[in-house]
């Protein structure tokens, strides 16, 4: 039997198919990036450590496409002063959906002198658009209200070395 790709699924083809899947999955074929299903969460990202006021955030960094795509997705909890800080290539409208995101999130759209554009509410595993009402080149994801439990709105300012780079 053929599945509607073309791979037999049973008997001696399948115990031959099985080695080359391995290759696969070890040259990164197989991997979230390429568009297959992602099973865990991106966890080893670089960090970054930024301010908002006197509170400190622990930002991962997804700077590349793959890591921008995937970001938060499959997480079931994340630490109060953790986030994800999304960069990109140049400024732009951005916008985010929460496809296969299990956490309830806040959406800061950040210009590049770190201050704070707008904010967006996020529910989990929606594909609503949230959309930054200017250009801009990072966003700041946190746990849904930590933005206003902090005081901090549009117009507040982000510090760190993320944005005394583009000073």
């Amino acid at each position: 039997m053929y599945s509607k790709f073309g791979v037999v699924f049973f008997g001696k083809a399948f115990n031959r198919l099985t080695p080359v899947l391995a290759v696969l999955a070890v040259v990164g074929l197989l991997s979230p990036a390429s568009g297959w299903a992602q099973e865990v969460p991106q966890l080893n990202l670089p960090r970054v450590k930024l301010s908002a006021g006197m509170h400190l955030i622990d930002a991962q960094v997804a700077s590349t496409p793959e890591q921008r795509q995937i970001g938060l997705m499959l997480r079931r909890e994340m630490p109060a002063q953790e986030g994800m800080i999304f960069v990109f290539e140049q400024a732009g409208q951005q916008c985010f959906w929460m496809k296969n995101t299990l956490l309830p999130l806040t959406a800061a759209f950040v210009a590049d002198d770190g201050t704070i554009v707008n904010l967006a509410d996020m529910k989990p595993e929606t594909t609503n658009s949230h959309c930054s009402i200017q250009p801009v080149r990072y966003v700041l994801e946190m746990n849904k209200g930590w933005f206003e439990k902090k005081g901090i709105k549009a117009g507040s300012k982000l510090g760190g070395p993320i944005f005394d780079a583009r000073r």
